[in-house]
């Protein structure tokens, strides 16, 4: 069974043709996840999409904890 991090890594890849979608399934991500997982989502969503979407990903990330 898949985890939750994997769940989520796939939403996003779907959703990541729309910046709204985009950053409402990140904001409700981080708010779901444990801190851990957290940071393992920011570090492969800045490999994935920081060359579309480096300022939704600045704004969401802003620290480890942040919810949004």
């Amino acid at each position: 069974m898949a985890s939750m991090l994997e769940y989520i890594k796939i939403i996003l890849q779907k959703v990541s043709f729309d910046r709204r979608l985009f950053e409402k399934e990140l904001r409700k991500a981080i708010r779901m996840l444990m801190p851990g997982e957290v940071k393992r989502l920011k570090l492969w969503c800045y490999e994935k999409f920081a060359a579309v979407h480096q300022p939704v990903l600045d704004t969401c990330f802003v620290t480890p904890n942040t919810i949004l």
